[in-house]
C-alpha cells in the first residue's frame, strides 16, 4: 500500500508524517520541487520511526512522479499562498497551472489513485484537478470540511469545557467566510448543543470558525499546517482501511440538494472506493438558503478558472 502527498511544504509534510506513524500505508512518497526538501524531511521522518515505534517507509523524491506510481491515494498540497498585491484570480490561474500540472503527472502514474485536495482555493482546485484527471467524481475531493468542522468543534470544547471527542458536528458549503455550520446537527455526547450554550455565544463561535484560517494566519504570518496536515490524513485513513467513516468532503455535486455542476462540501461516506455515498439531509429553508449562497460563491470562482483556462 502506497500513498504519496504531493509538495513538502508544512502541510504536506505534516500529512505525511501522520502517516507514517498512525502506519496507514506501508510506504508514503513526499514529493516536491525544491531540491532536497522532501527527501530531508521524509529522512526525518523515517528516522524518527524507532523512537515512535512504526514500520512505515517514507521517501521523499524531487519531481520524480515515476517513484509514486501505483498509488492508492494521492494528497495534493501544491500551490503558492496569496501573497501581498496578489489578486484572487492571480492565484487561481497560479494554482490552478500547478494542480493541473500535478494531477496529469499523478494520473499518469497511478491511473487508479485517489485524489485528495488541499491546495486553495480548495472549491475550485478540486474543480481543476477533477476535469485535469478525467476521473469519477468519487475519486476526487476536496479536505476542507473536516478541518472546517474541528475548528468548530475545538471552539465549542473551549467554551463548554468539555472534550473534543464529545462533539461531532455538520459543516457544509464552500471553504471560506460562507461555509454552512448547522447547530441543529450538532451535539455533545448526544445532546444538542442548543441545550448546552446562548445563541448569542454559538453565533460568535460560528463566525470564529468561518474566518479560523484568517485568525492563525494573522497571528503567524502564514497559513495553517497541523490541523490540515491532520484532517488530509483522516481522509486517508477512512480510505486506505475502508472504514466507511461519514465526513464532510467537497465534491461535485449532480443534483444533490437542487444543485448540479458545482464543487461543495457535504456530508460524505468515505471508504476504499473513495466517496460511495453522498447523505442528503432534509435542510430547513434558512439551511438552503445559506446552502445557495455558498454555491454562488463557488460558482462565481469556479467561472474566473473557466475564463483563465479559455
Amino acid at each position: 500500500m502506497k500513498v504519496t502527498v504531493v509538495g513538502a511544504g508544512n502541510v504536506g509534510a505534516t500529512c505525511a508524517d501522520i502517516l507514517a506513524y498512525r502506519e496507514i500505508a506501508n510506504e508514503v512518497i513526499l514529493i516536491d520541487i525544491k531540491e532536497g526538501v522532501a527527501e530531508g524531511k521524509a529522512l526525518d521522518i523515517w528516522q524518527k520511526a524507532p523512537i515512535d515505534l512504526y514500520d512505515t517507509r517514507t521517501v521523499g523524491v524531487t519531481g520524480d512522479y515515476s517513484k509514486t506510481a501505483g498509488s492508492s491515494v494521492v494528497v495534493i498540497t501544491s500551490g503558492l499562498p496569496r501573497k501581498p498585491g496578489m489578486t484572487r484570480d492571480d492565484l487561481i490561474e497560479t494554482n490552478a497551472g500547478i494542480v493541473k500540472s500535478v494531477t496529469e503527472q499523478v494520473v499518469a502514474q497511478s491511473p487508479d489513485a485517489i485524489i485528495i485536495i488541499v491546495s486553495n482555493p480548495l472549491d475550485v482546485m478540486t474543480y481543476q484537478a477533477h476535469i485535469s484527471s478525467k476521473f469519477p467524481r468519487t475519486r476526487v475531493m476536496g479536505m476542507a470540511g473536516i478541518l472546517d468542522t474541528a475548528r468548530y468543534r475545538a471552539f465549542l470544547a473551549e467554551e463548554l469545557n468539555v472534550s473534543p471527542k464529545d462533539i461531532q458536528a455538520v459543516l457544509m458549503g464552500g471553504h471560506g467566510d460562507t461555509m454552512v455550520p448547522l447547530p441543529r446537527y450538532t451535539t455533545v455526547a448526544g445532546i444538542p448543543v442548543t441545550e448546552l450554550i446562548d445563541a448569542d455565544k454559538l453565533d460568535a463561535i460560528i463566525e470564529r470558525t468561518k474566518f479560523g484560517g484568517g485568525e492563525l494566519v494573522k497571528l503567524m504570518g502564514t497559513s495553517a499546517w497541523y490541523a490540515p496536515g491532520s484532517a488530509a490524513a483522516q481522509m486517508v485513513e477512512a480510505i486506505v482501511r475502508d472504514q466507511k467513516r461519514v465526513f464532510p468532503v467537497c465534491i461535485k455535486l449532480e443534483g444533490e440538494y437542487g444543485i448540479s455542476d458545482c464543487y461543495l462540501g457535504v456530508p460524505v461516506v468515505l471508504g476504499k472506493n473513495g466517496v460511495e455515498k453522498v447523505i442528503e439531509l432534509k435542510l430547513t429553508e434558512e439551511e438552503m438558503v445559506s446552502l445557495r449562497t455558498s454555491r454562488d460563491h463557488v460558482i462565481e470562482v469556479m467561472n474566473v478558472l473557466d475564463k483563465l483556462s479559455q
